[in-house]
C-alpha cells in the first residue's frame, strides 16, 4: 500500500478549532467531501478516505448541501458491494435478465 503523508504546519494546527484528538479524522472527512465534489474521488473511495461508512458519509454530503453524482464507476462499485467478496457479475446479469422477462 502506497503512503501518502501531508504535513501540516503547528501554526496551522493551533489555528485549528478543534480537540486534538478530533483534527485528523475532521481533515480526512473535509479532504474526502472536496475531492468528490470535485468528481476526482467516487462516494465510494471518497468515504474510504474519510473512513465512514457509506450512508454515513452520503448523509454528511446531504448536510452539507454537495451534489450527489452517480458515475459507472460508483455503480460498479454497488455491484461489488452487493454482490460481496464472493460474488461474481453473472449473478446481477442474472438477476437483471430475469427482472426484464
Amino acid at each position: 500500500m502506497t503512503k501518502l503523508m501531508l504535513e501540516v504546519s503547528s501554526e496551522v494546527l493551533e489555528a485549528v478549532k478543534l480537540p486534538p484528538a478530533e483534527v485528523e479524522k475532521e481533515f480526512r472527512k473535509e479532504l474526502a467531501m472536496a475531492l468528490y465534489q470535485r468528481g476526482v474521488l467516487t462516494v465510494g473511495k471518497a468515504r474510504l478516505l474519510a473512513q465512514m461508512p457509506r450512508w454515513e458519509f452520503e448523509e454528511l454530503l446531504g448536510q452539507r448541501g454537495i451534489v450527489r453524482h452517480y458515475t459507472g464507476a460508483d455503480l460498479e462499485e454497488d455491484i461489488q458491494y452487493a454482490l460481496g467478496p464472493q460474488g461474481d457479475a453473472s449473478t446481477f446479469s442474472t438477476f437483471s435478465n430475469r427482472e426484464k422477462g
